[in-house]
């Protein structure tokens, strides 16, 4: 439910993004933040990790993370260049899960059947350095979201060395970002195929 609950925040913080609503937009980020963590504790603690979870978890994160770069780099409240390293890694391993998804569905390959998730058939496997990258993200993320916001409060010698810090926290979050895309092509363990004939 938790999962499920950052899937449906996802469009709302875009929205009031949009609309500018920094404190609503930033409460409700944060809330995200928080249930993913609270969310990977419970699963790990009492041991209930699964197969559609471990595909949904991974996209929750993605549909956040998408959705609020692409709003702070329309706004101007994050350079070009790390939008396109979050969208465009975002983008690619959505697109390589729905490859994996369909080679590794045991016949018939039906529509249907793509989308029921109680036939799972691959296991994702975040990688350590992916890990690392998602908080970042979400530091540099949220940081960029508030800053305009409190810039102007902040004492001129003081602003310009947050300015400096989320600049170098921006090149910081687009080399985690790519390095974490790399991450999955040459690794092993990514991801688990677990389908099996009597599917």
């Amino acid at each position: 439910m938790l999962t499920i609950g950052r899937l449906l925040t996802a469009p709302a913080i875009g929205y009031l993004v949009v609309q500018h609503q920094t404190a609503w937009a930033f409460g409700l980020f944060a809330l995200s933040c928080v249930t993913d963590l609270l969310d990977g504790y419970i699963a790990r603690k009492y041991r209930l990790q699964t197969v559609v979870g471990s595909v949904l978890d991974p996209m929750a994160d993605k549909a956040l993370m998408m959705t609020l770069a692409s709003c702070l780099a329309v706004s101007g409240d994050i350079p070009l260049f790390a939008a396109v390293a979050i969208l465009g890694r975002d983008a690619l391993l959505g697109l390589s899960a729905l490859v994996i998804r369909y080679r590794s569905l045991p016949p018939p390959k039906t529509f249907a059947r793509y989308w029921d998730f109680s036939l799972p058939s691959a296991e994702v496997h975040p990688t350590q350095i992916s890990k690392y990258n998602t908080f970042l993200q979400m530091l540099y993320l949220g940081t960029s979201l508030m800053y305009p916001a409190v810039y102007a409060s902040l004492d001129p010698q003081v602003a310009d060395l947050a300015s400096s810090g989320l600049t170098a926290l921006g090149y910081i979050v687009t080399t985690t970002t790519v390095l974490s895309g790399l991450s999955y092509v040459f690794s092993t363990n990514a991801v688990k195929i677990v389908a099996n004939k009597q599917n």
